[in-house]
């Protein structure tokens, strides 16, 4: 907006708290904390031990979520969450807890690799810039981090104990018996030992060198398999599903991407489905962001069932209405189906019918075709209920295993690879989905659960599917088996063990959830600790080999291609360097100096994120991620907290699946592997909102700068132009960023602290204004003035004890304060330090020392350079930072009295002040006496009388 709102004019009174004075204060604050590490947290043992005591206090681990060095620096919506832990790790050292709180930065990832390819910088040049920019910013902010602990992901000190945990990962396996990962060594023992057969069972020494890296690829966590991926030409690419939009494009560049089938590294998170599902009841996480989890593992239970087709074997579907199995009249596979190659035959059988060729002359021509137009849909669009129904006709058949009958076999891309097998039995009659497929090709529609809702059994005149758990199984008698008249339930139960014992089925649990896509074809990032020999077996580096740091290449672009070229693949920057590429290695196995080659691929940015909780901790071991000793002390399971982890995370809701997901199947592994005694990274998860700006646009739709927008009449006017105005997000895009450093040099760092946190619930998003920035600022002012007379700078306090009302107004504000502080309700807390600020004013005359020390106190999370100051002035030689939260005595926080309401048939007839403590005996009593209420009775009888003391009496007469 064009006006300009300054915070006061400039004060005759030399002493007044000003922004020039504010940006005194808090520079020569930042100075010294940094010079005495304040906020250093000490461990239990390491190179951060130290003899001061705090490793024997109950411990508190407060975190944000990483941040990205962004080049453009921060505006005022970036800080919300780290003032708001910042104020909570304050609170909480101040409660008596040793508080570790400290920020790094997730410094891998496309930005800086987009801006090198444009400028022909180093990502880690552009990236130390950035990372410098917004370290003084948030200096600014006066944020209590162990410095020390600071990490950032591209560091090879960090990014080798990343490599690491790759390599554990590769050489591990989940044991489904043991429920847990164990090293791949003890899988090799039983292969060795004969204990666990080869699939073919010959002895493990008769199998290749190749056939047994095949066999274990089948069991590690870490494994390189070629399967359908998504594929961005325009980005040069592949991502992971959660990567991709619902209108299938990529989140980043918002470029087309297709189905591709490509070599990629996966991580097999699957293997730990049941345990992310099941211990997401033991986190103190918003339900919320639980839901999203549990959906997004998606966890199902059903059946597996074979249909024969032909010499190809048997097409495996996962169905959880296996009691609909005679009613199954053709199926559908996923166009990315490996089966498809070897069903589809020459010619189309004879009689098949036109609308099923979609046009082709052969069954290989249509499926070609139709591959090629499914690949351009991201799942979501698959999924969607669409009227029409697209797919065409293999030409081949399967035997349905109850009926004998023979079904025809389709592709459609209603039908995902990403769930189940990727191959369904499709029962029009009672799914949505199948019947309007059904109609479209003009396939059979069997009713095999009987309708409730009036129809017949008779599907000629439906207009769509029955689908009910609640119903009558028909129609499905076979030879050997029947399951008419039996409930769902109950025809579930007899069908599968029908299959089980025919070798055709079994009763399963399936997963929506599919294995971590974990290759990028990118510069800046880690790359893989991977070498393949000759044979193209991959080999990981042993540790003496970490970190495998990034070479230097020409070019750090992907190769990328016209963004519609579905049938491009992919060329990454580091293949490019071929004196990296191609080595000679002695990598300890035995067989001395070999010639390999490296990975080219990179890992995504989520890698760093999965565990660098850990490595704040113990920052500088050069000999292990993180010491065991030091990892039980931060992060160890306790009292409610079951599984360990961090007391507090707050970051962004975005990260629901994708980061959060991620971190926690890392974590699992670790604890597996005897590396961590948490088995959960986050024990608490706090999403905090979102500071949003309003947005001005022109005729054009064009955003234009807010600050120059003027306001008239109820209409915004942009140079002479009427503009548009909606509320929206904070950003350099947008134009309607407002930078800290804005608000700095007009109020100071600690109104700025105590505007964001006084704007509303933390949780909620909520408008910037500055114009209600002030009010904050008149705070500190009013605060400043309680203490220090501007006039001359000197304290005003006096010796001696507080009347009884102020005490009670300062005992309440204590309780109340803390409490708020504790549950994350700083607004609230803000109200309430007015409140008392605002009471200690008009009272006049001058504060007693301990009603003003214990207001510096109350003030010190939130404020903390004014109340540094303060505390200096009030005659203290130590930090405000670790002197103790002032707690509440009892005897003031009661009400003297309060206001009892007396009803008579629901209305008010009386209002009694009485004691907080009085019984319910004593207040009937009360009422029954009072000269109102027996004129209200006027002599009649009391039926009932319902006492809730000390604030209601409900009087029912006779």
């Amino acid at each position: 907006m064009s006006e300009t709102y300054p915070a006061a004019a400039e004060p005759a009174a030399p002493h007044r708290y000003t922004a020039a004075m504010a940006a005194d204060i808090e520079a020569r604050w930042q100075d010294f904390w940094a010079a005495e590490g304040t906020y250093e947290a000490p461990n239990p043992s390491g190179d951060l031990a130290d003899d001061s005591g705090l490793t024997a206090r109950p411990k508190k681990y407060v975190m944000d979520m990483f941040p990205y060095p962004s080049g453009a620096g921060l505006h005022v919506g970036h800080p919300l969450g780290y003032i708001a832990t910042d104020v909570f790790a304050r609170y909480q050292r101040m409660s008596g807890y040793n508080v570790l709180h400290t920020l790094g930065f997730d410094a891998f990832g496309l930005p800086a690799e987009q801006y090198a390819v444009q400028t022909g910088t180093h990502p880690r040049v552009s990236t130390e810039a950035n990372m410098v920019t917004m370290t003084a910013q948030l200096r600014r902010l006066g944020l209590g981090h162990d410095k020390r602990r600071s990490v950032a992901t591209m560091d090879p000190d960090f990014y080798k104990w990343t490599q690491w945990i790759f390599v554990q990962i590769f050489n591990s396996w989940y044991d489904k018996d043991a429920d847990r990962a164990r090293p791949i060594s003890e899988l090799v023992a039983e292969f060795e030992s004969g204990g666990r057969p080869t699939p073919d069972g010959r002895p493990w020494d008769a199998l290749s060198a190749r056939e047994r890296a095949d066999i274990l690829g089948e069991y590690r966590l870490a494994y390189a398999s070629d399967a359908p991926v998504n594929w961005a030409p325009g980005l040069g690419t592949v991502l992971a599903n959660e990567e991709v939009t619902a209108d299938g494009r990529s989140e980043r560049g918002n470029f087309p991407v297709f189905k591709a089938k490509l070599r990629q590294w996966n991580m097999r998170i699957t293997a730990y489905a049941d345990r992310l599902l099941n211990d997401l009841d033991e986190l103190d996480w918003p339900e919320a962001i639980k839901q999203q989890q549990r959906n997004w593992i998606g966890r199902s239970e059903g059946a597996r069932v074979d249909f024969a087709v032909g010499e190809a074997g048997a097409i495996t579907v996962f169905t959880t209405r296996q009691d609909t199995l005679f009613g199954a009249t053709y199926m559908v596979l996923a166009p990315e189906h490996e089966l498809i190659e070897k069903i589809v035959p020459a010619a189309w059988p004879e009689g098949t019918h036109q609308v099923w060729t979609g046009g082709h002359a052969t069954p290989a021509d249509a499926v070609t075709a139709y591959r090629k137009q499914a690949s351009s849909k991201s799942d979501v669009e698959r999924q969607a209920e669409a009227k029409d129904k697209t797919g065409v006709f293999t030409g081949a058949y399967a035997t349905n295993p109850v009926s004998g009958e023979q079904v025809p076999v389709f592709i459609a891309d209603y039908v995902l690879m990403g769930y189940g097998t990727g191959a369904i039995m499709a029962v029009p009659a009672h799914d949505s989905r199948d019947f309007a497929f059904a109609r479209a090709f003009e396939l059979p529609v069997r009713c095999v659960v009987e309708p409730t809702d009036g129809r017949s059994t008779d599907t000629s005149e439906w207009d769509d599917a029955f689908a009910s758990y609640d119903a009558t199984i028909v129609n499905s008698t076979g030879t050997d088996i029947t399951l008419d008249g039996l409930g769902v339930v109950d025809a579930k139960a007899r069908i599968t063990a029908w299959l089980s014992e025919r070798g055709i089925g079994e009763g399963t649990v399936n997963f929506r959830l599919r294995d971590w896509l974990f290759s990028r074809q990118r510069y800046w990032g880690e790359p893989f600790p991977v070498v393949y020999d000759e044979d193209g077996i991959a080999h990981t580096l042993p540790e003496s080999m970490l970190p495998l740091e990034l070479p230097e290449v020409d070019d750090y672009s992907p190769r990328t291609f016209d963004p519609d070229d579905a049938d491009s693949r992919p060329e990454t920057p580091l293949s490019r360097n071929e004196s990296w590429v191609d080595v000679e290695l002695d990598l300890g196995e035995g067989e001395g100096v070999k010639r390999y080659r490296r990975e080219t691929n990179t890992m995504p940015n989520w890698a760093g994120s999965c565990w660098y909780e850990l490595r704040y901790l113990d920052p500088h071991n050069s000999e292990r991620p993180v010491d065991p000793d030091i990892e039980q002390y931060w992060m160890g399971p306790r009292e409610g907290q079951p599984h360990g982890g961090v007391d507090l995370y707050v970051g962004g809701a975005e990260h629901a699946v994708l980061h959060l997901l991620y971190a926690r199947f890392w974590s699992k592994m670790l604890f597996d592997l005897g590396y961590t005694s948490s088995g959960e990274p986050f024990h608490k998860l706090y999403n905090q909102g979102m500071i949003q700006a309003f947005v001005y646009r022109d005729a054009r739709g064009i955003a234009v700068p807010a600050a120059e927008v003027e306001e008239r009449d109820g209409a915004y006017w942009y140079e002479g132009a009427k503009v548009s105005r909606i509320l929206g997000k904070m950003g350099k895009s947008l134009k309607n960023a407002v930078t800290p450093d804005e608000i700095f040099a007009e109020y100071g760092a600690d109104t700025l602290r105590l505007y964001e946190m006084a704007m509303g619930p933390l949780d909620v998003s909520r408008p910037w204004d500055t114009r209600a920035v002030v009010g904050q600022y008149r705070l500190l002012q009013r605060l400043w003035r309680n203490v220090v007379d501007e006039a001359t700078g000197e304290v005003t306090v006096v010796e001696g004890e507080a009347d009884e009302v102020t005490l009670r107004a300062l005992h309440k504000a204590i309780d109340g304060v803390g409490q708020d502080m504790a549950g994350l309700r700083f607004n609230t807390a803000i109200a309430k330090i007015t409140e008392l600020n605002n009471h200690l004013t008009k009272a006049g005359g001058p504060l007693t020392r301990s009603v003003a020390e214990r207001l510096v106190l109350l003030v010190a999370p939130l404020a903390p350079h004014i109340s540094e100051e303060l505390w200096r002035k009030l005659g203290h030689t130590d930090s405000v930072v670790h002197q103790d939260f002032p707690v509440a005595d009892p005897a003031y926080t009661v009400d003297e009295a309060v206001t009892c309401v007396v009803q008579i048939k629901g209305k008010v007839k009386a209002r009694l002040e009485v004691s907080p403590s009085i019984t319910d005996e004593e207040l009937e009593a009360l009422a029954l006496g009072d000269a109102a209420v027996v004129a209200a009775l006027d002599g009649a009888g009391i039926r009932k009388v319902i006492v809730r003391a000390p604030k209601l009496v409900n009087i029912v007469p006779a």
